[in-house]
């Protein structure tokens, strides 16, 4: 897991696609960032705009969720041509539909100097190639949107205390999995991040992530079909 950051007018306690805008750089979704310094600075400028002190929230990034969930990500390495093409696409999106299929999408931040280099692109001011070749010295910024629902899963909202109580649960029961059922790791992982019991300890309102870790497991065993230090037993492939 990794920390990435929001920032806003006010801390987020619950993320809804619903209330994301349209026309951002890789379409409607949950932006954060890597870089605390750049949320720090987005919180206090949406913050003026409420008339608030702004806030910064922290969250927790699954990297290892991501690739057992099999989500569709685009990542831009740097300003790159491609980067520039989909997010004129996004950026002309009119419509409340996104314009692309994409769970997540990961790359840098057209902030306002060079968002305003986009619009003359966009009107045929500057070429392409102008336009690129200003941002070899760009300085660095990073995004990461959020584009569905389901790739919410893999981003951990809950205070640190819980969110350390999440990654000793998650790191016991694939460890199990694999001591007691002769699980490879990446097996243990598929099997357990794609459960029912997994889906209900993220589900906040159950607060299943207070009872011992040892409980839950045996959940995950009933649910799987799996009996004590057994094979794989009959868990579906």
């Amino acid at each position: 897991m990794s920390l990435v950051y929001h920032g806003s007018y006010a801390r987020i306690d619950e993320i809804n696609l619903s209330l994301s805008q349209k026309g951002r750089d890789f379409g409607r979704g949950f932006y954060v960032t890597k870089i605390r310094f750049q949320a720090e600075q987005w919180a206090t400028r949406k913050g003026k705009w409420r008339k608030t002190e702004g806030a910064v929230t922290e969250f927790w990034l699954h990297e290892e969720l991501m690739r057992t969930l099999k989500l569709k990500v685009l990542h831009f390495e740097g300003y790159t041509k491609e980067w520039l093409d989909f997010v004129v696409l996004n950026r002309n999106n009119p419509s409340e539909q996104q314009a692309h299929d994409y769970d997540i999408v990961e790359g840098p931040v057209a902030d306002d100097e060079v968002a305003q280099r986009i619009s003359d692109y966009m009107r045929g001011d500057i070429t392409k190639e102008q336009f690129l070749s200003e941002l070899v010295y760009a300085k660095p910024s990073h995004q990461i949107c959020f584009c569905t629902d389901f790739s919410l899963r893999v981003l951990v909202t809950q205070k640190d205390k819980v969110n350390r109580v999440f990654v000793h649960i998650d790191n016991q029961i694939v460890k199990s999995l694999m001591l007691d059922h002769g699980m490879d790791g990446a097996k243990a992982l598929d099997v357990y991040y794609t459960s029912q019991t997994y889906a209900l300890l993220t589900e906040q309102k159950t607060n299943l992530h207070e009872k011992p870790w040892q409980e839950i497991y045996d959940m995950l065993k009933k649910e799987l079909g799996l009996s004590p230090q057994s094979p794989e037993g009959n868990v579906n492939e």
